[in-house]
């Protein structure tokens, strides 16, 4: 079992608006994608547009929010412990991406949640074969968790151009 520090950093009143999962969603994600590591111990924190973006542009260089941005935490050396560490969620940009994409809001939460927990474990997507075996991770977990491929509109499109 994982241990979840959820901080809802959204304000009450827009936390409907945006379709912010309860707490138990969130570690029921987190738990499926960590199912490998019992023990582990992370931070998901919900955020505003301006915390988000202020995360952008200070740890990747990037203008403008981003969905999901993941900060592992390393230990010093000779330090073992279970915290895995944080992964931060623009609650606005989630919300306005499953409209655009025509997402179930509910499965696009829980597609970055489960893809911010990978990127904690050391997964990423930067060169083609690390973002194949990432998605189709992804793809396993959201699946067994009942939640459609959330990558189902990209491949089909690419298939349509191919």
């Amino acid at each position: 079992m994982i241990t979840l520090d959820l901080q809802m950093a959204v304000p009450e009143a827009d936390r409907a608006a945006y379709g912010v999962p309860a707490w138990n969603r969130f570690e029921a994600w987190a738990g499926a994608a960590l199912r490998d590591h019992p023990g582990a111990e992370l931070t998901v924190r919900v955020v505003g547009g301006d915390e988000i973006t202020e995360l952008n542009r200070q740890f990747r260089g990037k203008e403008g929010p981003t969905n999901v941005l993941s900060f592992p935490f390393e230990a010093p050396p000779g330090v073992e412990m279970p915290l895995l560490g944080d992964v931060v969620i623009g609650a606005a940009v989630v919300a306005a991406e499953a409209a655009a994409q025509g997402k179930d809001p509910e499965a696009h939460w829980a597609h970055l949640t489960v893809h911010g927990c990978l990127h904690l474990i050391g997964y990423d997507h930067v060169e083609a074969d690390e973002a194949e075996q990432m998605e189709a991770l992804e793809r396993a977990i959201l699946d067994r968790l009942g939640y459609p491929d959330p990558y189902a509109a990209e491949r089909a499109e690419e298939g349509a151009e191919g």
